[in-house]
């Protein structure tokens, strides 16, 4: 279930941001034929393996801290931070604390 539409353009951070106990909670903002928004929260020490996706994606931090690798370099994760990675690159994300960031998923147009 999507949180936003046609109808609720807007949201608030604070009011939706939930982070689990352990693992990774997703939650998809929104979607269309072009992007899917989907606002990931980690628990603190949480890691993502390193992986790689077919689209483009750009990850904005909201809160929290953490490391993000992204082709074997490593990138600290604050807030306000924003960080585009190519489709088919390797990355991975490390949590430090609980961390919350937009995930952005895009068509790779050329």
């Amino acid at each position: 279930m999507m949180i936003m539409s046609n109808e609720n353009t807007t949201i608030h951070w604070k009011e939706i941001i939930e982070y689990p106990t352990t693992g990774i909670k997703s939650k998809i903002l929104l979607e269309d034929g072009n992007c899917r928004y989907t606002l990931m929260s980690l628990s603190s020490g949480k890691k993502i393996a390193e992986h790689t996706n077919p689209r483009n994606a750009t990850v904005n931090v909201i809160e929290g801290e953490g490391i993000l690798t992204l082709a074997g370099k490593e990138i600290s994760l604050t807030p306000g931070v924003f960080i585009f990675i190519p489709s088919n690159t390797p990355h991975a994300i490390q949590s430090s604390t609980e961390l919350a960031f937009l995930l952005t998923l895009s068509e790779q147009f050329s």
